[in-house]
């Protein structure tokens, strides 16, 4: 797989289905809200039924790879590194 760059849109929508697949929700049903801290890194609040999750860097690293295995038919196993960027937010370098 070519080098390839994954939008802030798609990291939530791969989140999305992560958490519905754990939680045994529809991907609709789940909201995500990215985030940056110098400390702590890369996040993810998701929040479904009224209920709230933080997940960590691991938790994102993996609901990208489910996305570019299931939805690109690309290699999970590629190297994905997550930046800031100041206009495209967070986004994250495939490959």
């Amino acid at each position: 797989m070519e080098k390839l760059v994954l939008p802030e849109q798609d990291i939530i929508n791969a989140l999305c289905v992560y958490v519905s697949r754990k939680k045994q929700i529809k991907p609709e049903e789940v909201e995500v809200e990215l985030m940056f801290d110098d400390d702590t890194g890369f996040s993810a609040e998701v929040f479904w039924n009224g209920r709230k999750q933080v997940l960590i860097m691991s938790n994102l690293i993996e609901a990208i790879r489910l996305w570019i295995e299931e939805y690109l038919n690309g290699d999970p196993f590629a190297g994905i590194k997550l930046e800031l960027d100041d206009e495209q937010g967070i986004i994250a370098f495939v490959g």
